[in-house]
């Protein structure tokens, strides 16, 4: 595995939380909340990630909730990262590893990054070019995972069946028979982890198709990242 060959940018790329509480947890009783104890109050809060995330959110570990303030909410704070018992620090908000990719792209030597970009009968996460003197622009298509499950020190995906991951690896390799330099990049959540293995024993299908992606010329990236109560940024890109 090795640092990825696109230039190095010249800061670190972060994506930071205006806010940050600390907050106790207590239950989950669906994907979309959970109830969480804050200076001795009890509070229902929005989980932004909707998968298991078992090995995580465990009664009585710490968590790290935002408020965003948004008129007519269910519920005041959105919980955004937890401590395993393992004592690291977990970002588990799916919607981090588009925004933090995004900024780390910008810090390349792209002359165009334009997200959702529709390929087929799918949103691909993001569509960026590269100039070429007298040529066309080389075309990139990047598919973003938010990898939040860690076994042994190793990062797995996904931690829930997932049908669009697979439609969207396969999209991938189409683009690449089409012209495309097309990729599939994690973005680990926690640190202490270099890369990613497909989680078979989670969703086989998935597995296939990330084999096939590498045989199909598809370039696998992993993004590491630091990570705070406040704040996830990516510092490397490994292939």
């Amino acid at each position: 595995m090795n640092p990825a060959s696109t230039d190095r940018p010249e800061k670190d790329a972060a994506m930071k939380y205006c806010n940050i509480l600390r907050a106790t947890f207590l239950s989950r009783p669906n994907r979309f909340v959970a109830h969480v104890e804050i200076n001795g109050r009890k509070e229902i809060v929005h989980v932004k990630n909707t998968g298991r995330c078992r090995e995580l959110l465990i009664p009585g570990c710490e968590v790290w909730l935002t408020e965003p303030g948004t008129p007519d909410r269910k519920t005041r704070y959105d919980l955004v990262a937890v401590r395993k018992n393992t004592g690291v620090l977990f970002n588990i908000d799916s919607q981090a590893p588009n925004k933090v990719m995004r900024e780390w792209l910008e810090t390349q030597a792209y002359s165009l990054v334009t997200p959702e970009y529709t390929f087929g009968d799918s949103r691909i996460d993001f569509y960026m070019e590269k100039e070429q003197a007298g040529l066309d622009p080389r075309r990139y298509l990047m598919e973003v995972k938010g990898c939040t499950l860690e076994i042994d020190g190793m990062g797995f995906f996904p931690d829930a069946p997932t049908e669009r991951g697979v439609k969207h690896i396969r999209e991938l390799i189409r683009a690449k028979q089409h012209g495309y330099h097309a990729i599939l990049a994690f973005v680990i959540q926690m640190e202490g982890v270099s890369e990613v293995h497909p989680y078979r024993e989670m969703h086989p299908e998935f597995g296939t198709a990330m084999d096939e992606a590498r045989h199909a010329g598809v370039k696998i990236q992993y993004c590491l990242c630091h990570v705070e109560p406040d704040e996830l940024r990516i510092t490397e890109v490994r292939e």
